[in-house]
């Protein structure tokens, strides 16, 4: 545990440059509560006044953790939410931020990532690469993805590029911890063509089988294999099933897993998630958010090649 511990300071430290006189809220499930724990240890060994919440384990990514969670946060000045889905994309994160609150998200981490990959990455050199395809964001119109021979395209056009450095030492700052991507909600009916999905999708996990998903008018329409069909109960059959976001792993520590948390982050890797993207940017409120990870693209913004079989073009 002693090891859990000192990684979990260095996150205070490092990300959020944790104050002695700040509060700490650590947010977390049933399922998660042994992951949190080190991070709770780590707030009461620096001195700070701490709160432990943990709460049912039965919801989905996207969807609004309890009322008493929520407000925790927006009393806390730093929240690590340790949670098996994610809080990430949800009116409480949002809320809390706007307040202040420094946020990190930990959506399914594992105590050994706790000790190695996306945490272990040099800060700067994330900060560098995501600030780097985050203004290729801003600017940008149009997006094609390539991958086995199918190709997927869609508008981000006046859609704001997004940062996720996993640095967070300014007031309202949040997102995931650890972290590495620019990403983007595309407009909501603009994607049209096929995606074969072969990293992981969150609350899935690794990918066995290439999963093709085929998307028209934004809306994904169908999905292969047993994973696909997986991924469209998860979905629903309402606005969960509305493209939500494009995103670029800028974390050259990141390894797959498994756990989307550190799979959308690695370096040489794009994820499109389905559901919720008002928190940034779009107009979906669905109550899911999920994340599928692709491995190897090729990578057109603007008619210009920026990713060859996840390689980045110069």
């Amino acid at each position: 545990m002693t090891n859990y511990i000192d990684n979990a300071i260095r996150v205070f430290e490092n990300n959020f440059d944790l104050k002695k006189d700040e509060r700490v809220a650590i947010i977390t499930d049933d399922h998660m509560k042994q992951v949190a724990m080190p991070f709770y240890e780590a707030a009461c060994i620096k001195g700070n006044e701490t709160v432990f919440l943990q709460f049912p384990a039965n919801y989905k990514s996207g969807e609004e953790p309890p009322l008493v969670v929520a407000q925790a946060m927006k009393d806390a000045d730093v929240a690590l939410c340790v949670t098996t889905a994610s809080i990430t994309h949800t009116r409480a994160k949002k809320e809390a931020a706007a307040g202040g609150t420094r946020i990190g998200t930990m959506p399914g981490i594992t105590l050994s990532m706790l000790e190695k990959g996306a945490i272990e990455a040099d800060p700067q050199v994330v900060q560098e690469l995501t600030a780097r395809f985050t203004k290729l964001l801003d600017k940008a119109s149009e997006v094609i993805i390539e991958k086995d021979n199918e190709t997927l395209t869609f508008s981000v056009a006046d859609r704001k590029g997004i940062p996720s450095t996993g640095v967070f030492r300014e007031k309202g700052q949040a997102g995931n911890v650890p972290s590495g991507e620019a990403f983007i909600a595309p407009l909501e009916t603009s994607a049209n063509g096929k995606l074969v999905v072969d990293g992981s999708i969150a609350q899935i996990g690794m990918v066995k089988k290439p999963v093709v998903l085929t998307i028209e008018n934004g809306r994904l329409t169908e999905a292969t294999e047993h994973q696909g069909k997986e991924l469209l109960d998860i979905l629903g059959d309402k606005d969960g099933r509305t493209i939500a976001e494009f995103g670029i792993g800028t974390n050259p520590s990141a390894q797959l897993t498994g756990v989307v948390l550190e799979d959308e982050k690695v370096y040489g890797t794009i994820h499109i998630a389905f559901g919720s993207n008002k928190p940034f940017g779009g107009v979906t409120e669905a109550g899911v958010h999920i994340d599928c990870v692709v491995k190897e693209p090729t990578v057109w913004i603007d008619g210009k090649k920026i990713m060859a079989f996840g390689k980045m073009a110069d």
